[in-house]
């Protein structure tokens, strides 16, 4: 009897390992990928198996197999993931929380999200559906408005291809939701609206970024206060905003500064692309306001935060200060790689008080603004700078003639500034 009990069991166990390792054999040719389809590795069980991403995906939206996802969480990089299935409109719905979104052009930290819900509906290879980015709920209380875009994808054998148009919403609740741990959130009166467009392709990453922004005000961040500001970099320069120098800062650093309200979305959309190109941060966007609130007051972390609230800064500054102040406070407190502030540079590099410095020079310490201490170590190593960036500052001045822009070109073609303290070159 125990012998006939122990053969029905063992044949049992058999019956079922048979199961799993056909079932096992099945899924993994069904998901296996097809020649040149885009697929990532998965683990099944103790081992990792290719699967074509396009398969799984139409497999996931199907009424086949999406109604034995709905309760399923799966734990993904970006964090927990919910799946629900809703039979009467053959729609998955996926909610991540929190969230973690890596964006190499936006800095080293990834975007935290409190809750990020998606809905995708297939329609053979189209795709669609709604996504929403929900703030966090306080003290229990029910969650805020979030922000609200529809999608469409186009899905192929080798890619996804994801075009994504978000609803203009007030700037104040796209902080909330992006950066709800800004501290300058809890005193500052945000105005104005935002929307834009986001397409992404995957499997390669890239992501095109069309922001739409109206009416953005801020007050209440106290900026008015740098009004009779003094700089810690020495005596200021008082360059009028038509010298030399403060010329040549402008075409270095900000060439649109009397046009743009403390941000310039020309310049941070091409920044996000070649950040995006580069799988890096190469290129800030930032504009010359921008920048003086980095000096002044949030630092130069390379981080999605920081610049969020740099922008705020900005934005409170070019309302409070004016054009012309702005201009001032940078050129007292710009960096200069050995010294800050333009007078301190000017008489540090050449000798000179900075209203005095001859068109060549100012150009030649314009053309240090984009990096420095780079610059300077250059400088005293080599001799110069980078003469194309020399040339490219010279180049974008505005307000002078063609005369004088064919001198300035030539002055600073033929400019040899010995670093300070050194001993010219014997000329040759």
């Amino acid at each position: 009897m125990n012998k006939a009990l122990r053969l029905l069991l063992w044949g049992l166990l058999a019956l079922l390992l048979t199961a799993a390792v056909a079932a096992a054999a099945v899924l993994r040719i069904g998901l296996a990928p097809a020649r040149d389809e885009w697929a990532v590795d998965w683990r099944l069980g103790p081992v990792t198996v290719p699967v074509g991403v396009p398969t799984v995906l139409r497999l996931a939206t199907s009424p086949w197999i999406g109604p034995r996802l709905d309760g399923r969480r799966l734990q993904t990089a970006q964090g927990p993931v919910d799946l629900r299935w809703d039979a009467p409109r053959r729609q998955l719905a996926l909610r991540c929380a929190p969230c973690r979104l890596g964006l190499s052009a936006m800095g080293s930290q990834p975007l935290q999200l409190a809750e990020l819900r998606v809905t995708a509906q297939r329609d053979v290879d189209r795709l669609a559906g709604d996504v929403d980015a929900v703030p966090a709920a306080e003290g229990g209380a029910a969650a805020a408005p979030g922000l609200h875009g529809r999608w469409q994808g186009r899905l192929t054998q080798r890619d996804l291809h994801i075009d994504a148009q978000f609803d203009d919403a007030p700037i104040a609740r796209w902080y909330a939701v992006l950066a709800p741990g800004l501290p300058e959130l809890a005193r500052a009166r945000i105005g104005g609206m935002a929307g834009g467009r986001l397409q992404v392709q995957l499997p390669a990453g890239t992501l095109g970024l069309q922001p739409r922004v109206g009416g953005f005000t801020v007050e209440g961040l106290g900026t008015d206060a740098l009004l009779g500001a003094r700089s810690n970099c020495g005596p200021s320069a008082n360059l009028k905003p038509d010298s030399w120098l403060a010329r040549a800062v402008l075409a270095a650093e900000d060439q649109r500064f009397f046009q743009h309200p403390g941000f310039d979305l020309i310049e941070l959309q091409a920044a996000f692309d070649r950040n995006q190109h580069k799988g890096a941060v190469e290129r800030g966007g930032s504009t010359l306001t921008q920048q003086l609130a980095k000096v002044l007051v949030t630092g130069g972390e390379r981080t999605l935060q920081r610049k969020l609230r740099e922008l705020l800064y900005a934005v409170d500054m070019e309302q409070q200060l004016g054009k012309a102040r702005i201009l001032q406070l940078y050129l007292d407190h710009a960096p200069w790689g050995r010294v800050c502030g333009a007078e301190a540079a000017a008489r540090f590099y050449f000798n000179r008080p900075a209203a005095r410095l001859e068109p060549a020079q100012a150009v030649w310490l314009a053309a240090m603004l984009h990096a420095p201490s780079a610059a300077a170590e250059r400088w005293q190593r080599e001799g110069g700078l980078d003469p194309q960036r020399v040339q490219w500052v010279a180049e974008g001045i505005r307000g002078i003639g063609r005369t004088q822009r064919e001198a300035l070109l030539r002055s600073v073609a033929q400019a040899r500034y010995p670093w300070p303290g050194s001993t010219p070159a014997p000329a040759r």
